[in-house]
């Protein structure tokens, strides 16, 4: 079969906010022999007759239209549907920005990277963050200058790919490019200036200066259509500072709320090699490393995490954060009595550590160090499978496909040194509950306990390496009924040895009612295994709530604490999908509007923190330093309803062409049940708080819409994006009547391209030109946001307008 991309991008593509250039770049690219659309294994599909919605978004033209650099970000403000939220004050999430898909949790989607699973963070979600409980991929450490496009499955799809696909599938289709080079330079900065009458100020007027340079080498291998294709991507990103203005009366535990200080380095390469007719080899390598330098919530010099002597006006204590990320996916594709094969191992691994610095363990008074090696986590993953598809003459077509995979996973935390974890007594010896109370360190201002362990972050007190292994076998079947009706079986079974089986099924189908006009829906179950991090991760911490400290233990599912407070072992999460929605498509115009329905049942998520009141007696006889204890459970159901739809729209005006969508996601979510123990029940208040419920339901905007412009014209083109992120309400430590409310806010992006030649071109713009920042909290600027600022972590970001200019050049 030959088939061009541009039958890819042709219906309900995401791309198509960014078509201007694309007809005439895609013309330029090689013909692809074999396609496969995330969703089906049927080589025959495209995206115009999926019987669920599919987007497909070409990374160069957003990426050099837009300003974006980052996976995420870019993804942001393209997908109506997908919401990422840059953290500030939430520790290793200001280095890894939580993502979701239809409001659902990070871990509820699932990643492919060449239609390859691809392995998660080893970060677990906790502080400040969407998605608190949850882990999740890091798609940032992927570049973008790796990337081809971006396949988008809007649809529950554990039935095909397994565990994490309740929302959808989102496939990373890297280069395959075989010759010529081509590059990119970035530079961009923020310009800052306070909205409203300067109730907002910074450091500096400009600040997140940003450098990205990517260079992608293909080239030929062998003369029987081999190839290589390499990327090399560095970037550099300076903080941004946001604070409310002290001369108008303003107070705030944050000196330092803003995006973090990072540095980036890439290498990703893609080889396929035919060894003989029939038979081929191929191989993706992946390294990356990220270094970020974050700020946590500023200690007071009367503080008891504060020893004057050391730091007399206070201090503000630093996360360094080191991530190295590793993919190493090999196989094989040939064909067995015309059963196209393909056997394939993938692996990935990715290590999390920190470093604290500027920092102070109180309990070790003037002795204490500054700076603590806090530990950290990682997670390897290794799957080994086979995919087997062939079309038979059944009707108008029938397509098979089965396979199997067995994955291998193991987690570790890795332990800090021991003053970033323990608290000491006067004589120096490490507190146990034994220890008796007139031998606590305490703060002569206050009389209250100093807390123990490294300000900021508290180092790792346990090392723990858990792993575990599941097996998987599937079935696929599409049929072409007639010439205008499909549909679609699939069936998956999973076993985890950690905690039993699992069956999934899916029904789809696809009618084309005229030519132009047609009818597609599925409904399918779902489920998602615990993560291993959820299972065993396990922390102790002093945290700020409401401006006053205290002590919190995050206990591990499979702690003595958890089991005397009734906490039961963690099991899979459930889901029951549907969707039904209509195509239309006449050439210049295409329209997709697709409803869903997605119930999750035993949903798991960090429970709300017990105050020790309300902790089991046995549990406060045997931890009696615990302020609060918090847990990981399957907590709650959840029910979620919405509704994505994509208007575009092409026309020639005059000697140029216009091209404008309009897509638009509304996703609404409710908690229908807390699943609170035998031991804690009646307690539901506190099990999932109005806080914590807060933060689940606003893991989305009840609405976002997406207006993209643009018009070429000879080598001109201009580009004019307007993202509205609906209204989103947040609750603080007090309750219902202590809340947080951010306004609909829009933000708008444009940017003016012109290419001097067919190897040379320039794109300048400004991201959110109109300096939109989210709704100024000044009432709770005591510290009752979560992030301890005048914002909270929001879709729409919160470093106001970018400047940048982009140079692309190939040869």
């Amino acid at each position: 079969m030959r088939l061009k991309y541009t039958s890819i991008l042709f219906l309900g593509s995401v791309s198509m906010f960014y078509s201007q250039n694309i007809n005439d770049t895609i013309s330029k690219e090689s013909k692809i022999d074999e396609v496969s659309i995330t969703g089906s294994r049927n080589k025959k599909r495209t995206v115009t007759n999926t019987p669920v919605p599919v987007d497909v978004i070409d990374i160069k033209q957003v990426s050099q239209s837009t300003g974006q650099i980052e996976v995420n970000q870019l993804l942001q403000f393209a997908a109506p549907s997908f919401n990422s939220n840059k953290q500030s004050g939430s520790d290793g999430a200001d280095a890894v920005d939580p993502a979701t898909l239809r409001g659902l949790g990070p871990d509820q989607t699932l990643l492919l990277l060449n239609g390859k699973r691809y392995h998660q963070s080893s970060l677990i979600n906790l502080f400040g963050t969407k998605g608190r409980g949850n882990t999740g991929s890091d798609m940032n450490t992927i570049p973008i200058g790796a990337i081809k496009r971006i396949e988008v499955l809007r649809d529950g799809a554990s039935a095909q790919y397994g565990s994490d696909a309740i929302a959808g599938v989102i496939n990373v289709i890297l280069n395959d490019r075989n010759q010529g080079f081509e590059g990119n330079a970035f530079y961009g900065m923020n310009l800052f200036k306070s909205p409203g009458d300067k109730d907002v100020v910074s450091e500096r007027k400009i600040d997140g200066t940003t450098f990205d340079f990517s260079g992608n080498l293909g080239t030929k291998i062998g003369n029987n259509g081999g190839f290589g294709n390499f990327t090399v991507e560095f970037i550099n990103k300076e903080r941004t500072i946001r604070n409310a203005n002290p001369d108008k009366g303003y107070s705030s535990p944050r000196e330092k709320f803003g995006d973090a200080k990072s540095q980036n380095i890439y290498f990703f390469g893609n080889i396929e090699l035919p060894l003989t007719d029939g038979l081929k080899f191929y191989s993706r390598q992946g390294f990356s490393q990220r270094k970020t330098n974050a700020y946590a919530w500023t200690r007071s010099a009367d503080a008891d995490g504060n020893i004057p002597e050391i730091y007399p006006t206070g201090f503000n204590p630093i996360e360094d954060t080191s991530i190295t990320d590793f993919t190493f996916d090999n196989g094989l594709k040939f064909k067995v009595a015309d059963w196209d094969v393909d056997f394939y191992n993938a692996f990935g691994s990715n290590r999390f550590t920190y470093e604290i610095n500027n920092t102070v363990n109180a309990t070790l008074g003037v002795r204490s160090p500054t700076s603590f090696n806090a530990g950290g986590h990682s997670l390897l993953q290794n799957t080994t499978g086979f995919n087997a598809s062939k079309q038979f003459k059944v009707l108008q077509g029938l397509n098979i496909a089965f396979g199997s995979e067995f994955r291998y996973e193991q987690f570790e935390i890795i332990k800090g040194e021991e003053a970033s974890y323990a608290m000491y007594d006067i004589n120096g010896n490490i507190v146990t509950a034994s220890t008796p109370a007139n031998l606590l360190v305490t703060n002569p201002l206050s009389g209250d306990s100093r807390p123990g362990g490294s300000q900021g972050f508290p180092g790792y007190s346990q090392k723990v390496n858990k792993n575990r292994n599941n097996f998987a076998a599937y079935v696929d079947t599409e049929l072409d009924i007639t010439k205008d009706w499909m549909i679609s079986v699939a069936g998956r079974f999973e076993n985890y040895n950690d905690f039993g089986s699992t069956l999934n099924g899916k029904f789809a189908t696809r009618y084309a009612i005229t030519p132009q006009f047609a009818f597609r829906g599925s409904v399918s179950t779902g489920f998602r295994a615990p993560s291993l991090a959820q299972k065993y991760y396990s922390l102790q911490f002093t945290n700020f709530q409401g401006g006053n400290l205290v002590t919190i233990q995050l206990a591990s599912n499979d702690s003595d604490i958890a089991q005397k407070s009734g906490i039961s072992q963690l099991k899979q999460e459930t889901s029951l999908n549907g969707s039904a929605g209509f195509t239309f498509n006449t050439g210049k115009f295409t329209a997709t509007i697709d409803g869903y329905y997605i119930k999750v049942k035993d949903r798991i998520v960090l429970t709300g923190n017990f105050p020790r009141p309300d902790l089991p007696q046995e549990v406060k006889d045997e931890y009696p330093y615990i302020d609060q204890a918090q847990f990981f459970s399957n907590a709650i159901d959840t029910r979620t309803k919405g509704v994505d739809i994509i208007l575009s729209y092409t026309e020639n005006i005059g000697s140029g062409k216009l091209s404008a969508t309009l897509a638009g996601n509304y996703n609404e979510m409710e908690i229908t049940k807390v699943n609170a123990s035998e031991k804690l029940k009646g307690k539901e208040d506190i099990y999932m708080s109005a806080r914590e419920r807060a933060f689940i339901l606003a893991s989305a905007p009840k609405t976002k819409i997406n207006l993209n412009l643009n018009y070429k014209i000879s080598k001109f083109n201009a580009n004019l994006q307007l993202v509205r992120f609906d209204k989103v309400k947040l609750i603080g430590y007090s309750g219902a009547d202590d809340y947080q409310l951010y306004g609909a806010k829009v933000t708008t992006d444009i940017s003016f391209g012109y290419e001097f030649t067919k190897s040379f071109n320039l794109t300048i713009g400004s991201k959110n030109v109109f300096n939109r920042y989210p709704t100024l909290q000044t009432a709770h600027v005591d510290g009752n946001t979560e992030s301890g600022g005048i914002f909270d972590p929001v879709q729409m970001g919160f470093a106001g307008r970018q400047a940048f200019a982009r140079l692309n050049f190939k040869f």
